[in-house]
């Protein structure tokens, strides 16, 4: 089979599947979207049967007979029973994940037995599998899957496999799901440079300041909780005295992480370092606020202000994943002529 024509067929596959088994965070699986096929065990084991039969029949043997027709209907009962394995099991996801870019994200399932027992399951994205090994009929377990990220952005799995062997091997029965619900990645957090917002409590300008050669600035020592980007470094570096400089009002406020505080810089790069911007502080405890081109994001402090603003770095410049389109782990992007302007007017969020 040529690449073309097995490209064809995997994608006629492909939007089958899609037909039968549309996006939903709740999956049911009844005889609609179960399948089941034997496996390489299962097909050694039938060829053998195949043999046996033609031989007694070759020989008119009672034994041989007999024990062809037990091995058949023990391949026909492990049939009945995988599938029912499988059926009526109820599949949902009971949250998306949220971390960094490169990370495994978490994504939470909870499998449900209908009225018969759920054995010897396996759960698995492209990439990570797990194995459930009993689920009680009428009873549930909950189940965390990994699934890989490569960029920030909303990820979503395409398809969640679930499949099993149960009893011996001989066929497996499989489903899958395909959720709607899509998980953050954050951008991946790289050490910004020694630079400060140009934001003003209130007002937004579109330059930006090194700590080092403002003229308006007062030297006072290092305080705890004093930002590492106010910290004189050179002066540290020949003194070992550690002062923190002080901006003048007019100058911009401190409480301000700026998107345009990095002028010349590539846009995902801006994100690394505001993310790692926004983690310091939220180690800090420090009150800051996130300033990006549409979205501003008042000056707060806490664990929840964090992960509002990491959350704004993950999905500025991004689109939702919608229900009928799927793309490899979730991730929609903007083109580059869709991507917001430097200069759109933010309003505070």
């Amino acid at each position: 089979m040529s690449r073309l024509t097995r490209s064809r067929w995997q994608t006629w596959v492909k939007k089958w599947i899609n037909r039968r088994i549309p996006r939903s965070d709740v999956q049911l699986l009844t005889q609609r979207n179960l399948f089941i096929l034997p496996t390489a065990a299962g097909v050694v084991f039938c060829m053998l049967l195949l043999i046996m039969l033609i031989t007694g029949i070759n020989y008119q043997n009672s034994l041989i007979y007999l024990v062809t027709f037990l091995l058949g209907a023990v391949f026909v009962g492990a049939m009945h029973q995988t599938h029912r394995n499988l059926s009526d099991l109820e599949l949902t996801l009971v949250q998306a994940g949220e971390g960094f870019a490169g990370d495994d994200i978490l994504f939470r399932l909870r499998a449900a037995a209908g009225k018969d027992d759920a054995i010897a399951l396996t759960l698995s994205d492209d990439d990570f599998s797990v194995r459930v090994g009993h689920v009680p009929a009428g009873q549930s377990i909950d189940i965390a899957l990994r699934v890989p990220s490569a960029f920030r952005g909303y990820l979503r799995p395409d398809q969640i496999r679930i499949e099993t062997r149960f009893p011996f091997g001989l066929l497996k029965a499989w489903s899958w799901m395909r959720p709607v619900s899509a998980g953050l990645v954050f951008p991946r957090p790289i050490a910004a440079p020694e630079v400060i917002s140009a934001v003003d409590d209130g007002d937004q300008t579109a330059s930006s300041r090194s700590p080092e050669g403002n003229d308006h600035a007062e030297l006072r020592p290092w305080r705890e909780g004093d930002m590492s980007q106010r910290v004189m470094w050179k002066r540290y570096a020949r003194s070992g005295q550690m002062v923190v400089a002080d901006w003048e009002a007019d100058k911009g406020s401190p409480h301000w992480l700026d998107f345009d505080a990095f002028p010349g810089t590539d846009h995902e790069l801006r994100l690394s370092y505001l993310s790692w911007l926004v983690l310091e502080r939220g180690e800090n405890n420090t009150r800051f606020g996130l300033n990006l081109p549409g979205q501003i994001i008042e000056p707060e402090s806490g664990p929840a202000h964090t992960t509002r603003c990491l959350r704004a770095l993950a999905t500025w410049g991004e689109k939702k994943p919608r229900e009928t389109v799927a793309q490899p782990h979730g991730t929609r992007r903007y083109s580059p002529s869709d991507r917001p302007s430097d200069a759109t007017p933010g309003a505070p969020v």
